[in-house]
């Protein structure tokens, strides 16, 4: 199986492979600047051999002047050793410095090789603007040009092999030095277990690049600490709450045995038996439900509802344990919304419960209906503190700490099922406490 690259390699391989490219073509054109520098000052050197060569056959037509003149010619050229000349005229060569070379019939500057030599040919008239003019070939010898070339073709070359491989040495660092952070990350990830959640990452030495990442890695970890202490305590609290109903059970059964006792007897213990019994079922069935609401699999129907309707409902069924307390029940405002009648009674029934339980005799339990949709259960009494109210829908939480655990009563489930019935209508529900009023407020979407 093929090992994969590392990152660092990946990125190390790509500086090396960027620098290779852009030294090839630096060198390229630095190559093609050379060769074309070269072509004009040979250019310019064979002009101004041209003008010599005229001035020295000046008024040259035919081999006879010619002849006259050869003498004058070769002292010109031998000024220029690397230079060689080839006259020719009506089909007739009346000098031939390189006998046997093809050489270009068309005027202008040429390229030519003959014999490993390079040259540079330049074909002229010698007597411009005259028909019939003989034609001058003068031929560069630009071998140590092509020699020089071929040299930096070669260090071109040189320099991109060396230049590719330092920078993938100084990319392989670079790239391990910059990715330093995300080792760091991998061992803090490594490191991440149920009873070693307190790790963090550094957030203000991390790169511009990373510190987004390693933000939302802390935010995922404290996320996890937070979720495995609910799930401890959340066990830890069942654990407390059916401790107490279970020794209750166990103690009375064995008492009960303890001797041989009257059918009555037996049939009031069944039925204390049967009251527990009941409890723990209920509280099963509650953790089941908000087990439910946490995996999302609360799926409440929508149908058109007046919550003024399910309000007045629910006052009616408590309308005989307010007046046992004396408290006052009063409803206000009138909205309609889409929800589960069931669920949404449920919730309303569990804040009714805890606002009457809370209430003094002579106070007030209000709903308050207002379009939004807003609801909240109001009543009077004394109010919680500040510090208390966002855990007050946590499981199993109870803001009065006179309240015994294991009560057949109340486990302090109600208000965390009805948070999560809320949420699962698109809502949410919070409390306020102050000025001898607690309140609970509802908020749900509104109905197109």
């Amino acid at each position: 199986m093929i090992k994969r690259l590392s990152l660092a390699s990946r990125l190390a391989l790509l500086f090396a492979a960027c620098t290779a490219v852009v030294s090839l073509i630096a060198g390229v054109l630095f190559n093609q600047a050379s060769e074309a520098h070269f072509v004009e000052l040979d250019q310019q050197l064979l002009d101004g051999k041209l003008l010599a060569l005229r001035s020295t056959l000046q008024g040259v037509d035919t081999a006879q002047l010619f002849a006259q003149r050869e003498a004058q010619l070769r002292s010109e050229l031998n000024r220029q050793p690397d230079l060689t000349l080839r006259i020719s005229a009506a089909g007739q060569r009346w000098y031939d410095g390189a006998p046997g070379v093809d050489l270009p019939a068309t005027p202008g500057l040429h390229s030519l090789q003959n014999a490993g030599t390079d040259y540079r040919v330049y074909n002229a008239a010698l007597l411009p603007n005259q028909p019939g003019s003989p034609q001058l070939s003068l031929m560069l010898d630009i071998t140590h040009h092509q020699q020089f070339l071929q040299r930096m073709q070669h260090l071109i070359w040189l320099t991109v092999g060396l230049s590719a491989l330092a920078t993938a040495l100084l990319g392989a660092w670079a790239a391990r030095s910059g990715l330093r952070p995300l080792r760091r990350m991998g061992e803090v990830a490594a490191g991440v277990s149920a009873h070693s959640l307190t790790q963090r990452l550094p957030e203000q030495h991390m790169p511009v690049e990373l510190a987004e990442l390693a933000l939302a890695f802390n935010a995922m970890l404290g996320r996890l600490d937070d979720s495995f202490q609910r799930l401890s305590a959340f066990s830890a609290d069942i654990a407390h709450e059916l401790r107490t109903p279970l020794s209750n059970l166990l103690t009375h059964t064995q008492v009960i045995l303890t001797q041989p006792r009257a059918l009555e007897d037996y049939r009031e213990a069944l039925h204390s038996n049967l009251e527990e019994l009941q409890w723990m079922a209920q509280l099963v069935n509650d953790m089941l439900y908000l087990a439910k609401a946490d995996h999302g699999l609360l799926m409440p129907k929508r149908e058109p509802l007046a919550l003024e309707d399910e309000v007045d409902a629910l006052l009616e069924f408590f309308a005989m344990l307010a007046e046992d307390a004396q408290v006052s029940l009063v409803r206000e405002g009138t909205a309609r919304t889409m929800g589960d009648r069931g669920m949404l009674r449920r919730a309303l029934s569990n804040l009714l419960d805890n606002a009457l339980r809370f209430t003094k005799a002579g106070g007030q339990v209000r709903v308050r209906i207002a379009d939004g949709v807003r609801l909240s259960v109001e009543n009077t009494g004394d109010g919680i503190p500040a510090a208390l109210l966002p855990r007050l829908f946590d499981r199993f939480y109870r803001a009065d700490p006179a309240r015994h655990e294991g009560s057949s009563e109340h486990a302090g489930l109600g208000l965390a099922i009805t948070q999560s019935i809320v949420r699962a209508h698109g809502g949410r529900i919070f409390c306020e406490s102050g000025a001898g009023w607690t309140r609970f407020v509802v908020e749900l979407p509104k109905t197109d």
